[in-house]
């Protein structure tokens, strides 16, 4: 029964996290923490510091990007791609929006984009709801497919820790084919979805309010008339080349520096504070005088997840430079403002489930051994469930993936149902979705009297169930 209440309570912060929104997703989860802990006497769990770090260097490095003006120019080439194909715009958009996702790590890009694909396809007689709704889609669906991404990150970090060791080229090798699969379903899906403009009765009456005629075609949304400086440029060639760093570093990890470590033997003193740091061989020598008692170890490469904060920081630090990027505009740009809101979120939750989950992992280990030996993909329901719960793919991951490993669920299987960590299109109150609806000068893309019948439900159900059972059978066939 106190296992019950106390899961009620992990279940009531997520909940009144997610209706205040924005940093009270973290804050109200410490809520939660401080009932189990203080209230029950739980053992706290471990709050998940790599993710945050590397999200912090991500962000930055991004915010600085968009502070140059290279998201503007990303913004306008992509505008220029979907201006020339105005016919296919229900397929370009999302491929837009999720590519810019995958660049930069978070789906916070798309709002300068949003207005462009409405503008497009109501000049084209296109139902807007049509690329509105799955673009708004894509640009989440991206975060499983970026190399920078906290999910990504969380993922190869908790698996290495787990005996699954995957690089961060291997995941993407995996969730992008797979999430592409499932956006050009949700696409196709969505090419005659609803009645054309022409046949739509409750559009052609708000046409003849000669206001809202002004209001829908009045004027034209667009980047292109903006002057792009070559400072914005070179931000955006150091972000590019960041990246490469990075998958080339996850690819060949032999260049990586190494460092050898220390093994006690028996009777040897624990170590403790700067005494308990790897190693370098300038200081071997020294160490074996001062810490009689332990033998070097192999050489062990330099951790990713500091490479990635390594090379991030670095490409900011370049952006500063050679871009005049402003820090403090950096700081007031959305990139770098839904970065520390996921930074917080993370903190809170992860650390609240974490709590929770460790506390009484032998428990469902024993409830869940039958189900999860039979139907280990079932794990995806779970992972679904708790998205629409906290509106964070990085968060469930820290939250949800190590109780899948306790669970003994194999990492080719987890790696399989990773796109079923967007769930939070479902309950249409994340910021992209209801700024996508504000967008819609046409009215078509709705959030339903009915809550659920929204615009963003058909395109999301079936990305993701196409992208899991794709990602699951390219999985299987690799690992």
């Amino acid at each position: 029964m106190v296992m019950i209440i106390q899961l009620l309570v992990v279940l009531l912060a997520l909940y009144v996290g997610s209706r205040y929104g924005s940093l009270a997703l973290g804050a109200i989860s410490g809520i939660g923490l401080a009932i189990l802990v203080l209230g029950f006497g739980l053992k706290p769990g471990t709050p998940p510091t790599d993710v945050i770090y590397i999200i912090i260097a991500a962000v930055t490095c991004a915010g600085m990007m968009q502070a140059s003006g290279g998201m503007d120019w990303l913004i306008q080439l992509a505008e220029k791609m979907l201006r020339k194909h105005p016919d296919h715009i229900t397929f370009y958009a999302p491929l837009c929006t999720f590519f810019l996702t995958v660049l930069v790590g978070t789906g916070h890009v798309v709002y300068t984009l949003m207005p462009i694909i409405c503008d497009i396809a109501l000049k084209k007689g296109i139902r807007p709801e049509r690329p509105c709704g799955v673009a708004s889609i894509a640009s989440q669906v991206g975060i499983t497919c970026s190399p920078i991404a906290a999910a990504v990150v969380a993922f190869t970090t908790i698996s290495a820790a787990n005996g699954f060791e995957i690089t961060i080229p291997g995941v993407l090798m995996v969730s992008i084919p797979a999430c592409l699969c499932g956006l050009m379903a949700a696409s196709a899906c969505s090419y005659k979805r609803g009645l054309d403009l022409d046949k739509d009765p409750m559009f052609q009456a708000r046409l003849k309010d000669p206001e809202t005629y002004e209001y829908m075609y009045g004027h034209s949304a667009t980047v292109l008339d903006k002057e792009i400086p070559a400072s914005a440029k070179r931000a955006v060639y150091i972000f590019l080349t960041a990246l490469v760093v990075i998958v080339v570093y996850a690819m060949f990890q032999d260049l990586l520096p190494s460092y050898p470590t220390l093994k006690a033997v028996s009777g040897a003193p624990e170590l403790t504070g700067s005494q308990a740091l790897t190693l370098t061989a300038d200081q071997l020598v020294k160490a074996n005088i001062q810490l009689e008692g332990y033998t070097v170890m192999k050489m062990v490469p330099l951790k990713m997840n500091l490479v990635i904060q390594i090379v991030m920081i670095t490409a900011a630090a370049l952006m500063i430079i050679f871009c005049n990027a402003s820090p403090k505009k950096a700081v007031g740009g959305a990139v770098w403002q839904s970065g520390m809101v996921a930074v917080v979120a993370i903190y809170g939750i992860a650390w609240l489930a974490d709590t929770y989950f460790s506390n009484y992992m032998n428990v469902m280990q024993d409830g869940l051994e039958e189900i999860v030996a039979q139907y280990p993909w079932a794990i995806a329901f779970a992972f679904f469930a708790v998205s629409v719960l906290i509106n964070s793919q990085g968060a469930v991951v820290v939250a949800m993936v190590p109780l899948a490993y306790k669970l003994g669920i194999p990492g080719p299987v987890l790696l399989g149902v990773l796109p079923s960590v967007y769930g939070y299109f479902f309950i249409p109150n994340y910021p992209s979705d209801i700024a996508t609806v504000n967008f819609d000068r046409s009215g078509t893309t709705v959030i339903g009297k009915y809550l659920l019948n929204h615009s963003f439900m058909m395109p999301g159900m079936v990305s993701v169930i196409v992208s899991t059972i794709v990602a699951t059978l390219i999985s299987q066939l690799i690992y």
